[in-house]
């Protein structure tokens, strides 16, 4: 891949006024989603507001370089797209992150916390992955996968409070699919099993919630249903969102603030910042319709 320009170090400080003529909707829902984030240095973000801290993380598998010198702040409450092709390493980023992999060269720090800590935790950061399938005769019901998430707070073997089984119940009910916990996950539609898949990433408490390649195959319509969601959950339970797609019109209806990683990082302050001459080196393809999607 050709060189790019430098760019400032990575830093999602989320606070950036729209001055572009959105159609109402589109609107509302991103003066929503900037409203609880503030807008500043990478220097200013370096301390107790990060949800999120990663600095000059390089990783290789053997001897391919996946990342390298990748710097990113990520402040408390904010909602963060991370865009890139098919292979720019937006997956091992959430993977080192999650403390799934190991054998980084940098800095990784979650909520204070080491990815490891993090892993041992199991609380601290709540992941969707990108696959989920279950046969229609799996015998689990949509109730059982969303309490599932319960085992990183209470252990595998300890039983459940009646307050924790109440909150399953509760973020059933905020995901939508309260009405169906009762059916087999493998009965529901694919909107519905990520809805449950999102409940259960929540059931533990996290206050960072991450997301891979969430609306793979979802429609526009879904899309904005899944935008307000995810504006809804932030909103209510005071979280920090952090989703990586390749999906760029996605990310510009879901997010407020954008990282485009292919290999390394180069931060845009929202999505209308994204120019076409660098997306189109990164993703290699026309994104002109994509930009006219969000101005």
């Amino acid at each position: 891949m050709t060189d790019m320009p430098n760019k400032p170090e990575a830093s999602c400080g989320c606070g950036h006024d729209h001055d572009h003529d959105h159609d109402h909707d589109h609107a509302h829902h991103h003066d929503r989603a900037l409203h609880a984030c503030h807008h500043g240095s990478l220097a200013e973000h370096r301390d107790k507001t990060d949800a999120l801290c990663i600095d000059h993380v390089s990783f290789r598998y053997g001897n391919l370089q996946v990342l390298d010198n990748v710097t990113l702040h990520v402040e408390s409450g904010c909602n963060l797209g991370i865009i890139g092709p098919n292979g720019g390493g937006k997956t091992t980023l959430l993977k080192l992150v999650l403390g799934l992999i190991d054998g980084y060269e940098g800095s990784i720090m979650v909520e204070g916390l080491s990815p490891k800590q993090v892993c041992r935790r199991g609380d601290v950061v709540g992941y969707v992955p990108q696959h989920h399938h279950y046969e229609r005769r799996f015998p689990v019901t949509a109730r059982q996968v969303a309490r599932m998430g319960l085992i990183g707070k209470t252990g595998l073997f300890r039983s459940h409070s009646h307050d924790d089984l109440d909150h399953v119940e509760q973020l059933l009910d905020r995901v939508g699919v309260r009405e169906f916990a009762d059916r087999p996950i493998g009965t529901l539609s694919g909107g519905q099993q990520q809805r449950v898949f999102i409940a259960r990433a929540l059931a533990a408490g996290p206050r960072i919630l991450m997301m891979d390649e969430p609306t793979v195959g979802v429609d526009l319509s879904g899309q904005k249903k899944f935008a307000d969601l995810i504006y809804r959950l932030r909103s209510e339970l005071d979280l920090t969102v952090v989703i990586v797609s390749h999906d760029l019109r996605s990310i510009a209806a879901t997010c407020a603030r954008v990282a485009c990683l292919a290999r390394t990082v180069h931060y845009h302050d929202a999505p209308e910042g994204l120019t076409t001459e660098l997306l189109h080196e990164v993703f290699d393809h026309d994104i002109a319709p994509i930009l006219e999607s969000t101005s």
